[in-house]
């Protein structure tokens, strides 16, 4: 059976098991009064029917998933010539990959021999024994565990808090899957920098006033022995940080203020929305009207006045970035300062201060922990933009003041350096995973910044 169809089916089963259990809770309480008489509602009788019914069932098919790739491997394996079995690991696998795309009807890397085929057609038999077995493994766990909570269904059955606990289970569950996952990402990426720490000077990268990170792949090959030095990147990455926030900040600000303190209900409404499409906008769109249209004009103004203006520049890339961010300053500052207290407006209206004085003297001092917050949670999400950096700025590594000529970031040299065949035990490849180290923290103390802004200068309000 196919797996969307087992799925489907199982979800019927939990479906059938819900109502089932809901009218059974219902038929055995009427004749002692009525549903009153139970310790739940009936719904939770049918929840737990339903748990019942699927928990088990879909626990059972994840620990299959995982484990029967290996043991199907495993027996295909022993199955295969003596001369294939004793290949190195690396060798092996490559035959096995051979096979699993041969199963799959995909190109194989090499001619495809008797062997070969024997082994793919033993893979196909073992791949649809178990998924025979699957289905009727799981399909009889799931009637089987719906009809033993259906029979165990009586007016004293504590249902409501037995759901009550599989939710918590599952939330629980859910956090840790969260917490776990970033510790792994972290802690993958640290170990990669720190094997790249070793081949380089933690000195040099984080002090270097060069980025060249050109190195030789082979003992025979010609290359050059490659310059690690970040400063050029987040110089780049700060420069075009800065131009962003330099458009988005008051845009934003003063587009919050109008849609909170001027703007009609009507002009809010329709004004809003259409402000945050912005957002909902792919990067690569304006990637493309960076590089198609903002940068050719600024070479062209440039080149009027006399300037020397390149074809890819952090102007146009910081111009672009910042229209980019302008929902997320504005859709936060509106909040904040939609959450001061309107006695405040009013009892600066009673003082005899006109709107503008109450907006600046009041409402803005009020609401700034959050505006900075916000703030500060755009240049994260500035610092993280890859893709109209590298239509628009290009990937020069340059360490320059300029904003008129061409410079990268740490993102978009992210991308280049994991891009194609690259060796991981290489000086050039393991420096991706020391700047993705490095912009995590960065960013990690710009969070933490915001954090403690909002938290420490928040004023409680009744």
């Amino acid at each position: 059976m196919q797996m969307p169809i087992l799925l489907a089916v199982l979800a019927i089963l939990t479906l059938i098991g819900y109502r089932m259990g809901r009218s059974r809770s219902v038929a055995v309480a009427q004749p002692l009064g009525g549903v009153s008489k139970l310790h739940s509602l009936p719904s939770y009788y049918g929840a737990w029917t339903a748990i019942w019914c699927g928990v088990p069932a879909l626990l059972v098919l994840g620990l299959w998933l995982a484990f029967e790739p290996a043991v199907i491997t495993h027996l295909v394996v022993g199955g295969l010539p003596d001369e294939v079995r004793s290949l190195p690991p690396e060798r092996l696998n490559l035959v096995l990959n051979d096979v699993r795309n041969l199963v799959g009807g995909n190109i194989v890397s090499r001619e495809v021999d008797p062997a070969m085929q024997a082994a793919a057609d033993h893979y196909r038999h073992l791949q649809g024994i178990g998924n025979a077995a699957l289905a009727v493994v799981v399909l009889a766990l799931a009637i089987l565990g719906g009809a033993w909570a259906y029979r165990r269904i009586n007016p004293e059955q504590r249902a409501r808090n037995g759901v009550e606990s599989v939710l918590k289970v599952f939330l629980v569950a859910s956090s840790t899957i969260a917490i776990l996952t970033t510790i792994g990402i972290v802690l993958s990426v640290l170990f990669e920098s720190i094997r790249f720490f070793q081949k380089v000077p933690i000195t040099e990268f984080l002090f270097g006033l060069s980025w060249s990170p050109q190195m030789a792949i082979r003992a025979d090959q010609v290359g050059s022995s490659g310059a690690f030095g970040s400063i050029p990147l987040f110089a780049g990455t700060m420069m075009i940080t800065f131009i962003a926030m330099l458009v988005a900040v008051p845009i934003g600000l003063m587009s919050a203020i109008y849609l909170t303190e001027y703007a009609t209900p009507k002009v809010r409404t329709v004004v809003k929305p259409l402000l945050e499409i912005l957002a909902g906008i792919p990067t690569v769109v304006y990637g493309f009207f960076a590089a198609l249209t903002v940068a050719p004009f600024i070479r062209g103004l440039g080149e009027s006045v006399g300037l020397d203006v390149s074809s890819e520049s952090a102007l146009a890339a910081g111009l672009v970035m910042g229209i980019m961010i302008i929902p997320f300053v504005s859709s936060l500052s509106d909040d904040v300062i939609n959450a001061v207290p309107q006695a405040m407006r009013d009892g600066s209206y009673a003082m005899g201060a006109t709107r503008s004085e109450t907006i600046r003297l009041v409402i803005i001092p009020a609401a700034l922990p959050g505006i900075v917050g916000g703030v500060l949670l755009a240049v994260s999400r500035a610092i993280g933009e890859t893709m109209i950096v590298v239509m628009a700025a290009g990937l020069s590594a340059n360490l320059t003041a300029n904003p008129l000529e061409s410079v990268t970031t740490v993102t978009v040299q992210i991308v280049t350096l994991l891009v194609g065949d690259q060796e991981f035990d290489s000086p050039k490849t393991l420096a991706a995973f020391a700047l993705g180290l490095l912009l995590f923290l960065v960013t990690l103390a710009l969070n933490v910044i915001a954090l403690h802004v909002v938290r420490k200068y928040r004023e409680q309000y009744e």
